[in-house]
Protein backbone atom coordinates (compact mmCIF):
# COMPACT_ATOMS: atom_id res chain seq x y z
CA UNK A 1 0.00 0.00 0.00
CA UNK A 2 3.03 2.30 -0.27
CA UNK A 3 3.53 2.40 3.53
CA UNK A 4 4.35 -1.14 4.57
CA UNK A 5 8.05 -0.81 3.75
CA UNK A 6 8.40 2.40 5.75
CA UNK A 7 10.74 2.45 8.77
CA UNK A 8 8.07 4.36 10.67
CA UNK A 9 5.68 2.65 13.10
CA UNK A 10 1.93 3.08 12.54
CA UNK A 11 0.56 6.56 13.21
CA UNK A 12 -0.14 7.02 16.89
CA UNK A 13 -3.59 8.31 17.87
CA UNK A 14 -3.94 11.75 19.36
CA UNK A 15 -3.75 11.64 23.14
CA UNK A 16 -3.95 14.32 25.76
CA UNK A 17 -1.16 14.56 28.28
CA UNK A 18 -1.91 14.43 32.00
CA UNK A 19 -2.99 17.74 33.51
CA UNK A 20 -0.12 20.02 34.47
CA UNK A 21 0.07 23.37 36.23
CA UNK A 22 -1.10 26.41 34.29
CA UNK A 23 2.39 27.92 34.30
CA UNK A 24 3.65 25.14 32.05
CA UNK A 25 7.19 25.95 30.86
CA UNK A 26 7.84 25.82 27.12
CA UNK A 27 10.84 23.62 27.89
CA UNK A 28 8.51 21.00 29.34
CA UNK A 29 6.42 21.01 26.16
CA UNK A 30 9.45 20.07 24.10
CA UNK A 31 10.56 17.47 26.60
CA UNK A 32 7.09 15.94 26.43
CA UNK A 33 7.11 15.88 22.61
CA UNK A 34 10.63 14.40 22.59
CA UNK A 35 9.54 11.67 25.02
CA UNK A 36 6.58 10.79 22.80
CA UNK A 37 8.87 10.64 19.77
CA UNK A 38 11.06 8.22 21.68
CA UNK A 39 8.07 6.07 22.58
CA UNK A 40 6.77 6.05 19.00
CA UNK A 41 10.12 5.17 17.42
CA UNK A 42 11.39 2.82 20.11
CA UNK A 43 14.67 4.70 20.49
CA UNK A 44 15.81 7.47 22.79
CA UNK A 45 15.38 11.01 21.52
CA UNK A 46 17.25 13.64 23.56
CA UNK A 47 16.08 16.74 21.70
CA UNK A 48 18.15 19.85 21.29
CA UNK A 49 16.36 23.24 21.49
CA UNK A 50 13.91 23.51 18.57
CA UNK A 51 14.70 25.58 15.49
CA UNK A 52 11.90 27.85 14.27
CA UNK A 53 10.88 27.24 10.65
CA UNK A 54 9.24 30.15 8.83
CA UNK A 55 6.57 30.25 6.14
CA UNK A 56 3.36 29.29 7.92
CA UNK A 57 0.52 31.74 8.57
CA UNK A 58 -1.69 29.54 10.78
CA UNK A 59 0.56 27.13 12.70
CA UNK A 60 3.97 27.53 14.33
CA UNK A 61 6.58 25.24 12.79
CA UNK A 62 9.86 23.87 14.13
CA UNK A 63 12.66 21.43 13.37
CA UNK A 64 13.45 19.20 16.33
CA UNK A 65 16.65 17.17 16.32
CA UNK A 66 18.82 15.14 18.64
CA UNK A 67 21.83 15.62 16.36
CA UNK A 68 21.10 12.38 14.54
CA UNK A 69 17.41 12.27 13.61
CA UNK A 70 15.36 15.36 12.78
CA UNK A 71 11.57 15.83 12.85
CA UNK A 72 9.29 18.56 11.61
CA UNK A 73 6.84 19.71 14.29
CA UNK A 74 3.83 22.02 13.98
CA UNK A 75 1.96 23.42 16.96
CA UNK A 76 -1.28 25.29 17.61
CA UNK A 77 -3.90 25.53 20.33
CA UNK A 78 -5.47 22.28 21.48
CA UNK A 79 -8.91 22.89 19.92
CA UNK A 80 -7.26 22.91 16.47
CA UNK A 81 -5.78 19.42 16.76
CA UNK A 82 -8.09 18.10 14.04
CA UNK A 83 -6.66 20.66 11.63
CA UNK A 84 -3.40 18.76 11.49
CA UNK A 85 -3.22 16.72 8.32
CA UNK A 86 -1.86 13.36 9.52
CA UNK A 87 -4.49 11.25 7.77
CA UNK A 88 -4.18 13.27 4.60
CA UNK A 89 -0.40 12.95 4.49
CA UNK A 90 -0.54 9.21 4.98
CA UNK A 91 -3.26 8.91 2.31
CA UNK A 92 -0.91 10.64 -0.14
CA UNK A 93 1.74 8.09 0.75
CA UNK A 94 -0.66 5.22 0.19
CA UNK A 95 -1.25 6.67 -3.26
CA UNK A 96 2.33 5.49 -3.98
CA UNK A 97 2.89 8.32 -6.44
CA UNK A 98 4.58 11.42 -5.01
CA UNK A 99 6.50 11.95 -1.80
CA UNK A 100 4.99 13.45 1.31
CA UNK A 101 6.29 13.54 4.90
CA UNK A 102 5.12 10.56 6.91
CA UNK A 103 3.22 11.64 10.02
CA UNK A 104 4.69 9.98 13.10
CA UNK A 105 2.23 11.12 15.78
CA UNK A 106 -0.18 13.81 16.86
CA UNK A 107 -1.04 14.86 20.38
CA UNK A 108 -1.89 17.54 22.91
CA UNK A 109 0.34 18.68 25.73
CA UNK A 110 -1.24 21.04 28.25
CA UNK A 111 -3.27 23.06 25.78
CA UNK A 112 -0.87 22.82 22.84
CA UNK A 113 -1.71 20.56 19.90
CA UNK A 114 1.15 19.23 17.81
CA UNK A 115 1.99 16.97 14.91
CA UNK A 116 5.38 15.32 14.39
CA UNK A 117 6.32 14.30 10.88
CA UNK A 118 9.25 13.35 8.71
CA UNK A 119 11.69 16.20 8.08
CA UNK A 120 13.17 16.93 4.65
CA UNK A 121 16.10 19.16 3.79
CA UNK A 122 14.75 21.15 0.86
CA UNK A 123 16.47 22.60 -2.18
CA UNK A 124 15.22 24.23 -5.36
CA UNK A 125 13.06 22.68 -8.04
CA UNK A 126 14.85 22.14 -11.36
CA UNK A 127 13.19 21.74 -14.75
CA UNK A 128 13.52 17.98 -14.35
CA UNK A 129 12.09 18.15 -10.82
CA UNK A 130 9.03 20.07 -11.99
CA UNK A 131 8.48 17.59 -14.81
CA UNK A 132 8.63 14.78 -12.26
CA UNK A 133 6.11 16.64 -10.12
CA UNK A 134 3.69 16.80 -13.04
CA UNK A 135 4.01 13.10 -13.84
CA UNK A 136 3.78 12.04 -10.21
CA UNK A 137 0.72 14.20 -9.58
CA UNK A 138 -0.97 12.38 -12.47
CA UNK A 139 -0.18 9.08 -10.73
CA UNK A 140 -1.68 10.41 -7.51
CA UNK A 141 -4.82 11.48 -9.38
CA UNK A 142 -5.17 8.03 -10.91
CA UNK A 143 -6.00 6.74 -7.42
CA UNK A 144 -9.78 6.71 -7.48
CA UNK A 145 -12.85 6.01 -5.34
CA UNK A 146 -16.50 5.15 -5.96
CA UNK A 147 -17.75 8.61 -4.97
CA UNK A 148 -16.63 12.17 -4.32
CA UNK A 149 -15.61 13.20 -0.82
CA UNK A 150 -13.64 11.74 2.07
CA UNK A 151 -14.42 9.55 5.06
CA UNK A 152 -14.30 12.53 7.43
CA UNK A 153 -14.37 16.29 7.52
CA UNK A 154 -11.03 18.10 7.53
CA UNK A 155 -9.90 21.70 7.08
CA UNK A 156 -8.77 24.00 4.28
CA UNK A 157 -6.40 26.30 6.12
CA UNK A 158 -8.27 26.84 9.38
CA UNK A 159 -11.72 26.58 7.75
CA UNK A 160 -13.81 23.42 8.17
CA UNK A 161 -14.10 21.42 4.96
CA UNK A 162 -17.09 19.07 4.76
CA UNK A 163 -16.53 15.95 2.69
CA UNK A 164 -19.60 13.71 3.00
CA UNK A 165 -19.67 11.17 0.18
CA UNK A 166 -21.65 12.21 -2.88
CA UNK A 167 -22.15 10.37 -6.18
CA UNK A 168 -22.74 13.54 -8.19
CA UNK A 169 -19.79 15.91 -8.52
CA UNK A 170 -21.92 18.95 -9.39
CA UNK A 171 -24.00 18.47 -6.23
CA UNK A 172 -20.85 17.95 -4.16
CA UNK A 173 -19.25 21.18 -5.41
CA UNK A 174 -22.43 23.20 -5.03
CA UNK A 175 -23.22 22.03 -1.49
CA UNK A 176 -19.92 21.06 0.13
CA UNK A 177 -17.74 23.72 -1.41
CA UNK A 178 -19.30 26.90 -2.86
CA UNK A 179 -22.55 26.79 -0.87
CA UNK A 180 -20.71 26.30 2.40
CA UNK A 181 -18.22 29.10 1.75
CA UNK A 182 -20.97 31.53 0.72
CA UNK A 183 -22.96 30.72 3.86
CA UNK A 184 -19.84 31.23 5.96
CA UNK A 185 -19.16 34.55 4.22
CA UNK A 186 -22.69 35.73 5.08
CA UNK A 187 -22.14 34.78 8.73
CA UNK A 188 -18.88 36.72 8.62
CA UNK A 189 -20.71 39.84 7.42
CA UNK A 190 -19.97 39.58 3.68
CA UNK A 191 -23.46 40.06 2.29
CA UNK A 192 -25.01 42.27 -0.39
CA UNK A 193 -23.76 41.85 -3.95
CA UNK A 194 -21.55 38.87 -3.14
CA UNK A 195 -24.51 36.90 -1.81
CA UNK A 196 -26.93 37.86 -4.58
CA UNK A 197 -24.41 36.88 -7.24
CA UNK A 198 -23.56 33.73 -5.33
CA UNK A 199 -27.22 32.70 -5.18
CA UNK A 200 -27.53 33.16 -8.95
CA UNK A 201 -24.46 31.03 -9.53
CA UNK A 202 -25.63 28.22 -7.25
CA UNK A 203 -28.88 28.06 -9.22
CA UNK A 204 -27.22 28.12 -12.64
CA UNK A 205 -23.68 26.78 -12.39
CA UNK A 206 -24.31 23.05 -13.12
CA UNK A 207 -24.03 23.91 -16.83
CA UNK A 208 -20.44 25.00 -16.17
CA UNK A 209 -19.33 21.50 -15.12
CA UNK A 210 -19.82 20.06 -18.58
CA UNK A 211 -17.76 16.90 -18.23
CA UNK A 212 -17.91 13.74 -16.11
CA UNK A 213 -14.85 13.65 -13.86
CA UNK A 214 -13.55 10.57 -12.11
CA UNK A 215 -13.17 10.88 -8.30
CA UNK A 216 -9.40 11.37 -8.04
CA UNK A 217 -7.32 11.44 -4.87
CA UNK A 218 -6.43 15.11 -4.41
CA UNK A 219 -3.97 16.94 -2.23
CA UNK A 220 -6.74 19.53 -1.95
CA UNK A 221 -4.70 22.66 -1.12
CA UNK A 222 -1.98 22.56 -3.74
CA UNK A 223 -0.40 25.97 -4.18
CA UNK A 224 3.27 26.94 -4.37
CA UNK A 225 3.74 26.99 -0.61
CA UNK A 226 2.72 23.34 -0.27
CA UNK A 227 5.18 21.77 -2.68
CA UNK A 228 8.94 21.52 -2.25
CA UNK A 229 11.92 19.60 -3.55
CA UNK A 230 14.48 17.59 -1.62
CA UNK A 231 18.18 18.20 -2.13
CA UNK A 232 18.09 15.18 -4.46
CA UNK A 233 15.37 16.86 -6.54
CA UNK A 234 12.40 14.74 -5.45
CA UNK A 235 9.09 16.67 -5.33
CA UNK A 236 7.37 16.61 -1.92
CA UNK A 237 3.82 17.67 -1.01
CA UNK A 238 2.85 19.22 2.34
CA UNK A 239 -0.24 20.42 4.23
CA UNK A 240 -3.00 18.60 2.36
CA UNK A 241 -6.77 19.04 2.62
CA UNK A 242 -7.34 15.63 1.11
CA UNK A 243 -10.48 14.32 -0.58
CA UNK A 244 -11.58 12.61 -3.80
CA UNK A 245 -12.67 15.10 -6.44
CA UNK A 246 -12.23 16.38 -9.98
CA UNK A 247 -8.50 16.50 -10.70
CA UNK A 248 -9.06 19.80 -12.50
CA UNK A 249 -9.91 21.39 -9.15
CA UNK A 250 -6.34 20.54 -8.10
CA UNK A 251 -4.77 21.86 -11.29
CA UNK A 252 -6.84 25.03 -11.02
CA UNK A 253 -5.46 25.83 -7.59
CA UNK A 254 -1.87 25.37 -8.78
CA UNK A 255 -2.53 28.36 -11.07
CA UNK A 256 -4.17 30.57 -8.43
CA UNK A 257 -1.19 32.16 -6.66
CA UNK A 258 1.44 32.66 -9.33
CA UNK A 259 1.34 29.19 -10.87
CA UNK A 260 3.86 26.39 -11.11
CA UNK A 261 6.64 25.90 -13.64
CA UNK A 262 5.66 25.47 -17.31
CA UNK A 263 7.52 22.14 -17.14
CA UNK A 264 5.02 20.94 -14.55
CA UNK A 265 1.97 21.68 -16.73
CA UNK A 266 3.43 20.27 -19.93
CA UNK A 267 4.47 17.09 -18.13
CA UNK A 268 1.04 16.68 -16.52
CA UNK A 269 -0.83 17.20 -19.78
CA UNK A 270 1.44 14.82 -21.68
CA UNK A 271 0.58 12.09 -19.18
CA UNK A 272 -3.15 12.93 -18.87
CA UNK A 273 -4.66 15.57 -21.18
CA UNK A 274 -7.23 18.05 -19.83
CA UNK A 275 -10.83 18.03 -21.07
CA UNK A 276 -12.18 20.92 -23.18
CA UNK A 277 -13.83 23.66 -21.13
CA UNK A 278 -11.18 23.73 -18.39
CA UNK A 279 -10.73 27.53 -18.70
CA UNK A 280 -14.22 28.16 -17.29
CA UNK A 281 -14.13 25.33 -14.76
CA UNK A 282 -10.81 26.67 -13.47
CA UNK A 283 -12.52 29.95 -12.52
CA UNK A 284 -15.35 28.03 -10.85
CA UNK A 285 -13.00 25.83 -8.85
CA UNK A 286 -10.73 28.67 -7.76
CA UNK A 287 -13.73 30.68 -6.57
CA UNK A 288 -13.85 28.24 -3.65
CA UNK A 289 -10.33 29.17 -2.56
CA UNK A 290 -10.89 32.91 -3.05
CA UNK A 291 -14.02 32.69 -0.87
CA UNK A 292 -12.04 30.72 1.71
CA UNK A 293 -9.37 33.44 1.78
CA UNK A 294 -12.13 36.02 2.19
CA UNK A 295 -13.44 34.10 5.19
CA UNK A 296 -9.97 33.68 6.67
CA UNK A 297 -8.39 37.05 5.94
CA UNK A 298 -11.04 39.48 4.62
CA UNK A 299 -9.55 42.39 2.70
CA UNK A 300 -9.68 42.52 -1.08
CA UNK A 301 -10.70 38.90 -1.51
CA UNK A 302 -14.35 39.99 -1.58
CA UNK A 303 -13.73 42.08 -4.71
CA UNK A 304 -11.82 39.18 -6.27
CA UNK A 305 -14.71 36.83 -5.52
CA UNK A 306 -17.24 39.20 -7.09
CA UNK A 307 -15.12 39.50 -10.25
CA UNK A 308 -14.97 35.74 -10.58
CA UNK A 309 -18.70 35.45 -9.97
CA UNK A 310 -19.33 37.97 -12.73
CA UNK A 311 -17.20 36.03 -15.21
CA UNK A 312 -18.94 32.78 -14.33
CA UNK A 313 -22.46 34.24 -14.55
CA UNK A 314 -21.59 35.55 -18.01
CA UNK A 315 -20.87 31.95 -19.05
CA UNK A 316 -24.19 30.54 -17.76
Amino acid sequence: DGVSASPFPPLQPAARAPARPTAYPVLMLWRDIAARIGEATGRGFAAQPPHIVGGGCINSAFRLTDGDLSWFVKTNSSELLDMFEAEGLNALLRGDAIRAPRALLTGVSNGTAFIVMEHFELGHGSSMGWRRAGRELVELHRNSANAFGWHRANTIGATPQHNGWQQDWTTFWREKRLGFQLDLAARNGHRGRLQSMGAQLLARFPVLIDHNPTPSLLHGDLWGGNIGFTRAGDPVLYDPATYYGDREAELAMTELFGGFSADFYSSYREAWPIDPGYRVRKTLYNLYHVLNHLNLFGGGYGTQAERRLGRLLAEC
